[in-house]
């Protein structure tokens, strides 16, 4: 549906669409074939929560074989194939289609659209993902094993000679028909901002979350192709096509899969500051502080982003360590000027400490320990001597894990009653943030130590002489809380939908165009003419709050 209804000096806009002149699919076949963006969002993040289960299962298996010296649970082989799988199940198959699983679902109603751009398109990149996922687990089933050259897949050890297998085939087959399901994912959210805007909305009035899903949409297209690349060289390689030959077939394949493997990073990152700032300019009752300021850090970000993908390969020798180091460092300064935006909307707000604003608040504070420690690796002396270690471990775990899962849930305890009707329990939400807490920093807190002290990362097995076991069991402990930090959550699902009541349209007093629709959102999101949207929080305006432009 294009832009429909009158401009904003009409005092309202309608954007209610003509009645579909079809009967909707129902049933299983409607799970199949339904274009609805709410119902693909809605299946992409329970298909990525599916996968988050699976990929958690084999973390405490890794973790339980780390927790004391020798070899308890499994081989060297088969621990080379669980920490692949894992990596790769979280990145490929979690983190990233969530963050676009939010937007998928709300950036049309943020935007005031009755329905995403291309929603065929839309459906397929969900299948697609689904089927890639499926496609990389089967790998399980291969004679030789699944995938164990880390989900990073560097070449040569991913060559035909080093892991040998069809299991090592269908993982790329899976990676690389989730990756381009992913792209067609951000394409078709990138397509809705641009051309499916309500009346009075203009770039400058999209909400701080939406502004995020620009800058990661941009960033997908840009850098997601990359991958592509690297992996389809690399399934050449390994049936007969020289494509990375000699001593700097390495280094090439390197510079590709970093080039997507940097930018993913922010791609996990960006949509989950959006929905934290959010979260907190709702329950703070105010406008988020410094949005054009915001605005301009995301573009920064993603921009810079692109451009820091060689501090990876410090140690290769094969980069200008001196310009990766400079540009690395200086994502610091858009990074704090989000943090401002947070800080900023907090002071002087009336502070209303629900589960969602807890998490969002968690989200900031834990990855401020992963971004200052990235600073740590951005410098190359201190990088050469815990590159490769289980300091980069923790620093990885506390950007995405630590970091951006605890915005994810921010936004999931946010929107929820948005999505299904009902909320969820405060009580339990708080005993999940809790434990969630306390295990992300048990378990990963040590990493950083072990690491220094010299512990590799993907190591399966070490000496009793060597010092690590005490930190290990803590950490393995650590790990098992954030799996009981994940039972508490599932169990706040399945008892606040036993005893729900139904929330309302607008149950938190919410700033943005999705808060103006019935919970859940019928159809074509919106059935009422929308208010007048005259800056980034038309709620605010029919409330009566002033922009900061009114204030004198």
């Amino acid at each position: 549906m294009g832009r429909a209804g009158a401009g904003p000096e009409a005092g309202t806009v309608s954007l209610v669409a003509p009645r579909p002149p079809y009967a909707p699919v129902r049933g299983v076949a409607g799970a199949v074939v339904a274009t609805d963006h709410k119902a693909v969002a809605a299946r992409t993040l329970a298909t990525a929560f599916g996968f988050f289960i699976a990929g958690g299962v084999i973390a405490l298996l890794m973790r339980w074989e780390l927790a004391t010296p020798g070899m308890q649970l499994t081989s060297r082989a088969g621990y080379d194939e669980l920490f692949s799988m894992h990596g790769s199940t979280m990145i490929y198959l979690f983190v990233t289609p969530a963050a676009l699983a939010l937007g998928t679902y709300l950036v049309p109603l943020q935007v005031g659209a009755a329905e995403i751009a291309g929603p065929r398109v839309n459906l397929v990149g969900y299948w697609l993902f689904a089927f890639g996922g499926l496609l990389a687990w089967s790998s399980f089933l291969a004679r030789d094993g699944a995938a164990s050259a880390a989900w990073t897949a560097e070449f040569p050890m991913s060559d035909a000679a080093n892991t040998p297998g069809s299991g090592m085939d269908l993982w790329i087959a899976g990676v690389m028909c989730a990756t381009t399901g992913v792209i067609l994912l951000a394409a078709c959210q990138l397509a809705t901002i641009v051309a499916r805007r309500a009346p009075g909305m203009t770039m400058l009035r999209l909400p701080v979350f939406t502004w995020t899903m620009v800058v990661t949409c941009l960033m997908v297209l840009t850098a997601f192709p990359s991958l592509l690349i690297a992996m389809g060289g690399l399934a050449l390689d390994r049936h007969g096509v020289d494509v990375y030959p000699g001593a700097g077939g390495a280094t090439a394949y390197q510079h590709l899969f970093w080039f997507y493997g940097h930018p993913v990073v922010y791609v996990m990152f960006f949509p989950f500051v959006g929905a934290s700032l959010e979260v907190i300019a709702t329950f703070s009752g105010r406008r988020v502080f410094g949005y054009r300021g915001v605005v301009l850090s995301l573009l920064a970000f993603a921009a810079l982003s692109m451009a820091v993908w060689g501090h990876h390969m410090f140690t290769t020798g094969q980069v200008a360590n001196r310009y990766f180091s400079l540009t690395s460092t200086m994502l610091a300064v858009p990074a704090g000027m989000e943090y401002v935006a947070a800080v900023g909307t907090l002071i002087g707000g009336a502070l209303r400490l629900r589960t969602a604003m807890l998490f969002a608040l968690a989200f900031f504070l834990q990855f401020l320990i992963g971004g200052l420690t990235g600073i740590y690796t951005g410098s190359p002396p201190l990088d050469y001597h815990v590159h490769d270690s289980y300091f980069v471990v923790a620093h990885f775990h506390y950007t995405l894990l630590a970091g951006s899962v605890f915005g994810l849930f921010a936004a999931v305890y946010y929107w929820w009653p948005k999505v299904t009707g009902f909320r969820l329990r405060e009580g339990l939400g708080r005993l999940h943030l809790a434990l969630f807490v306390i295990g992300t920093n048990v378990t990963f807190l040590p990493m950083f130590v072990l690491g220094y002290d010299g512990m590799p990362r993907r190591v399966a097995n070490y000496r009793p002489a060597d010092g690590w076991t005490t930190l290990n069991l803590v950490a393995t402990g650590g790990a098992f809380v954030i799996a009981v930090s994940v039972a508490v959550f599932l169990l706040n699902v399945y008892v606040s939908w036993l005893r729900s009541e139904p929330a309302g349209p607008d149950p938190w007093g919410g700033q943005t165009l999705e808060w103006a629709t019935a919970s859940p959102p019928p159809r074509l999101n919106f059935t009422a003419p929308l208010p007048p949207v005259r800056s980034a929080e038309p709620l605010l305006d029919l409330r009566g709050v002033p922009t900061p432009e009114a204030l004198p």
